[in-house]
């Protein structure tokens, strides 16, 4: 049996970023599963915060260059790399001076949110997906943790759904209790078009993009969903339980590896 490849999409991982639910798990999860023999790649942002020099972060010169347009703008695409030794897993960052320069991640120093983070999650999301291109990898399993990585699901399913790398991947989401205030504006749905993406596509978007409706879309194009926090938002929780999708309630730290590499196992029909 060929070995299973995990795509990991996350908007945070320790020790790059502080100590939290989402980037705990976004540092020990693919360790482990690593461990038990499958191959994994692991992507996230490029804050300004982070610390090249200290982290060795390092730019992929044949990865980088590509150009992406986001609401009918140029946006230059940068990938950088780095090792956690300990765990023996490279991180590649997503990079960008309009999107990710700023000395902060998603607030700025008064707490306010930055206008622009819709912008900033769809480049994250073709970032990635185009660089896994580029790497001539294809993934089985792309496992997308917090919102930054919402839009990758549909993405996947619906822009790059004859692409040979992704044809046959099996998304996986992980919800958090790591809720936005302030929706997206109403042109979140005219940002993320591509060709293959149709309006109806991106419904549940269309009205407000909202926390619960971007996490709405990224369950709907998703193959399997996971309760990453013990307490997620209930209106998230109840349309997973009705969608029928494979579902993997929240799981203790010490069951929690265990558990999701089961429920890979389940996705992926094994």
């Amino acid at each position: 049996m060929d070995v299973v490849k995990v795509l990991y999409v996350t908007q945070e991982i320790f020790p790059y970023l502080p100590e939290s639910e989402v980037s705990t798990i976004s540092r020990e999860l693919p360790q482990a599963i690593q461990e038990q023999g499958r191959e994994i790649r692991t992507f996230m942002p490029k804050y300004g915060c982070i610390n090249e020099r200290r982290n060795q972060l390092h730019e992929v010169i044949r990865l980088s260059g590509m150009n992406l347009i986001i609401d009918e703008t140029d946006h230059q695409l940068i990938i950088k790399v780095a090792s956690i030794q300990s765990a023996r897993m490279q991180v590649y960052f997503i990079d960008n001076d309009d999107y990710f320069r700023r000395k902060f991640v998603v607030k700025d120093e008064n707490g306010n949110e930055f206008e622009d983070n819709d912008d900033r999650a769809v480049f994250f999301a073709r970032g990635v997906l185009e660089t896994v291109k580029k790497l001539r990898w294809s993934p089985d399993i792309i496992h997308c943790h917090g919102w930054m990585s919402a839009i990758v699901p549909v993405y996947v399913k619906k822009a790059y759904n004859e692409d040979p790398f992704f044809a046959n991947s099996k998304i996986i989401y992980s919800v958090y209790d790591d809720e936005y205030k302030n929706p997206f504006g109403s042109r979140l749905a005219d940002k993320m078009k591509m060709e293959g993406i149709l309006k109806d596509d991106l419904k549940s978007v269309l009205e407000s993009g909202s926390f619960e409706n971007l996490t709405k879309l990224a369950i709907d194009y998703s193959d399997g969903v996971i309760q990453g926090s013990n307490v997620v938002n209930s209106n998230v929780v109840e349309y997973t339980k009705k969608s029928q999708k494979m579902f993997l309630p929240y799981q203790s730290p010490e069951k929690y590896v265990l558990s999701c590499n089961e429920f890979y196992d389940q996705v992926l029909g094994r």
